[in-house]
């Protein structure tokens, strides 16, 4: 028997994709070179656009032609699905696998290189995102499982550790120190993971602004091993905007802790997420997004045209800018970010 996985979305999507081979492999699944050789093909989906919903509904039509060649084609959805994806896709699919556990072990992608997620989940509950509907809330791994984890794929040799999680440094668990439980921050955690004798990096995804802490960025700048790269979405240059999208900080707040990290960590290379066209975003208020990008000098930003996803409080708000208008605000924020990026 042959499998196929077919991933979209984020580092998380693909940890889960690897955990899953790791599954099928000991249960006696070879990996297929493509979908049509497959007996079994995986969809792990992503549901932040509405673009990568398409392609998923897409991909299941183009493997239910292939199932009339091959009749024992099993086709299985997985990652984040919202309901009603589910209910207008589970008569054309064989079955829906819920997110795998944390702690399940994995086929790294790579040699080298290694995905280790460290939580799942989200409680911030922004206005434009369905994380907290398809992953639910916040879940934390345990501290003893994350360290082991690494020191086995230290001792291995893999030289990059990306710690993943929906915001990971709202990371909390706990550890028997002494005869002691003791709580484990995200700073802590990095803290302990640097501590690992053996020559390797630590990368970590994805940051929340309101939660990145003073104790956090001196810890960044501490631990040798921490690369100095952080991505910090923004999202909006407007407090109205960010408002709407119940992001939990004002741009002012933002800037400020911009300027901290820089302060504190001089080679930092600062990363954004930006979303243009947001409902009710005007002109003059996407003038402070440009504005911000013309401040702050990120080293990489992913600029995204807003996309009604529905479950989500914001699509019961009017989508009022064109795509006309989304394109060229995202077009603006390129041309801002490329020279940049190039002089990197």
């Amino acid at each position: 028997m042959k499998y196929y996985i077919i991933t979209y979305g984020c580092q998380m999507n693909i940890s889960d994709s690897e955990k899953i081979a790791y599954k099928l492999e000991k249960e006696g699944y070879q990996l297929a070179k493509n979908m049509e050789q497959a007996d079994l093909v995986i969809i792990n989906v992503c549901s932040v656009r509405q673009s990568a919903v398409d392609r998923v509904y897409g991909k299941v039509r183009l493997l239910n032609k292939l199932k009339q060649k091959n009749p024992k084609l099993k086709i299985i959805l997985t990652g984040c699905i919202l309901e009603s994806d589910k209910k207008k896709l589970e008569n054309q699919i064989d079955g829906i696998l819920p997110i795998i556990s944390l702690s399940k072990p994995a086929k790294y992608h790579s040699l080298t290189k290694a995905y280790v997620p460290i939580m799942t989940g989200c409680n911030n509950f922004c206005t434009y995102c369905v994380v907290p509907y398809t992953r639910g809330r916040e879940i934390s791994r345990k501290t003893d499982e994350v360290l082991c984890e690494i020191k086995k794929l230290v001792r291995k040799g893999y030289d990059e550790i990306t710690l993943l999680g929906q915001n990971v440094n709202s990371y909390k668990s706990y550890i028997k120190e002494d005869g002691q439980i003791k709580k484990v921050n995200f700073s802590r955690l990095l803290k302990m993971i640097n501590n690992i004798s053996g020559n390797f990096k630590i990368y970590f995804l994805t940051n929340h602004p309101k939660d990145m802490s003073d104790e956090l960025i001196k810890t960044i700048a501490q631990c040798e091993k921490v690369v100095k790269k952080i991505h910090l979405p923004f999202q909006a240059g407007d407090n109205k905007i960010l408002r709407k999208m119940n992001r939990g900080y004002t741009i002012e707040h933002y800037k400020d802790l911009v300027k901290k990290i820089y302060k504190i960590i001089p080679n930092a290379e600062i990363s954004t997420d930006i979303i243009v066209g947001f409902p009710g975003e005007t002109r003059e208020q996407f003038e402070k997004t440009v504005q911000v990008m013309k401040e702050i000098k990120f080293s990489q930003a992913y600029i995204a045209r807003y996309s009604p996803r529905p479950g989500t409080p914001a699509f019961k708000m009017k989508d009022n800018v064109s795509m006309k208008e989304k394109i060229r605000r995202r077009d603006i924020l390129m041309e801002i970010i490329h020279p940049k990026r190039a002089e990197r």
